[in-house]
């Protein structure tokens, strides 16, 4: 059996599908996953042994792009959606329709240009295809509002943002044009993959979802030596970072974060990702961080402060830590919200943290309350969700 994978977008959005592809390959599955071509999402699928076929513009460059560094040389949101919408879309159809031709199935996710692509790419080569989120806000539901595009929340914004470049690549492929996105997008297989305890399914019957729980990658690296000398020098530390997302204030975050976390007396671990998070002075309180191993290194630290992906905010919740959510747009609030309503964690109020405004947040994160909600709330989260979409394409679309 031979299937493809397609995402586009951030870390958050290729490694769900890198886990799925682990766990397909160990069913005796080709598999291959398509995906934007920035290193740092090269480096990871080479070092779990997935082939990566690269579409598209760099995610970080258009993350970047959508987020200069002042205020008044930002383009409208909307038309930025729509220019890389259509970047990602040129890209996709010359590349997919060869990587999928003679697959089994086509599994994809990511922004609604590249997922509907993925679509009708499927549509062309006639194979079976599902829709995977990871969360439940792009899927229909009479119970929430749906996810807010910058500054439109309805089904019709999505024709009007996205309709444009799907059609483009229905036109290339020969397909007849999708009239209406959301169904066109939505109207089949859906596979909601995030915890249920953590995000339960709130939808109807119209809609046809199967919630596997959240995909993860087993991790077994081992933690750099010298980030474990620094774990064992003293009492657990709080850890920083906020992954794929550039972060706005980025300039003035280093400073905001080491503050607040020192206002409470503790030490910190850094990941300097996108937003290029930083030591500020030459003190021993401070360890700064790349690429690491998330499930080891949760596990030893007393809080974990992010940008309210779903993958790091499921890991964390994992590994039974307390959390802070300094959302910046798309699914992140929704995640922050859930924190808080489960307790087991504070949502920071608005995007740019300051020393004061994070040190609040910190100090309902590392109540002792806290810690215990979010130790008894490890024991429920499921751990096997790729393992269990790995079964459901082998089952029902092989």
């Amino acid at each position: 059996m031979r299937v493809v994978l397609s995402t586009w977008g951030g870390r958050g959005d290729v490694e769900p599908m890198a886990a799925l592809a682990v766990r397909l390959r160990e069913r005796g599955v080709q598999v291959r996953l398509c995906a934007p071509p920035d290193e740092d999402i090269a480096r990871r699928l080479a070092a779990v042994g997935v082939p990566l076929v690269p579409y598209g513009p760099s995610a970080r460059a258009s993350a970047s792009k959508a987020l200069p560094p002042t205020e008044s040389a930002r383009p409208p949101a909307g038309e930025v959606v729509a220019r890389v919408s259509a970047e990602i879309a040129a890209s996709q159809r010359r590349v997919l329709p060869e990587a999928a031709e003679g697959c089994d199935a086509l599994v994809a996710t990511g922004v609604p240009a590249a997922l509907g692509g993925a679509r009708s790419v499927a549509e062309k080569l006639g194979v079976p295809w599902v829709h995977v989120t990871f969360q439940q806000l792009t899927l229909p539901s009479p119970h929430r509002a749906p996810l807010a595009y910058p500054g439109k929340l309805h089904d019709r914004y999505l024709n009007e943002l996205f309709g444009e470049a799907i059609n483009a690549t229905r036109a290339a492929l020969g397909l007849p044009p999708a009239e209406d996105v959301a169904s066109f997008l939505f109207g089949g297989r859906n596979w909601l993959a995030s915890d249920p305890v953590l995000d339960p399914w709130q939808g109807s019957a119209e809609v046809d979802v199967v919630q596997t729980g959240a995909w993860f990658v087993p991790d077994d690296r081992p933690l750099p030596d010298d980030l474990r000398a620094f774990l064992d020098a003293g009492e657990p530390p709080v850890y920083v970072g906020f992954g794929s997302m550039p972060m706005k204030a980025a300039a003035d975050l280093p400073r905001a974060v080491v503050e607040a976390v020192r206002a409470h007396g503790r030490r910190m671990v850094l990941l300097r990702g996108w937003a290029g998070l930083s030591a500020v002075d030459d003190r021993d309180d401070c360890f700064v961080v790349g690429e690491v191993n998330h499930q080891a290194l949760f596990g030893r630290v007393a809080a974990v402060v992010h940008h309210g992906g779903a993958g790091t905010t499921a890991t964390a919740a994992r590994a039974g830590r307390p959390q802070v959510l300094v959302p910046q747009g798309a699914d992140q609030p929704y995640w922050a919200g859930r924190v808080a309503e489960l307790g087991i964690g504070a949502a920071h109020d608005g995007p740019v943290p300051t020393a004061r405004s994070l040190a609040s947040a910190l100090e309902t994160a590392l109540a002792p309350e806290t810690a215990e909600r979010a130790a008894a709330l490890a024991g429920r989260v499921r751990t096997d969700g790729a393992a269990t979409a790995a079964d459901l394409v082998v089952e029902q679309l092989g």
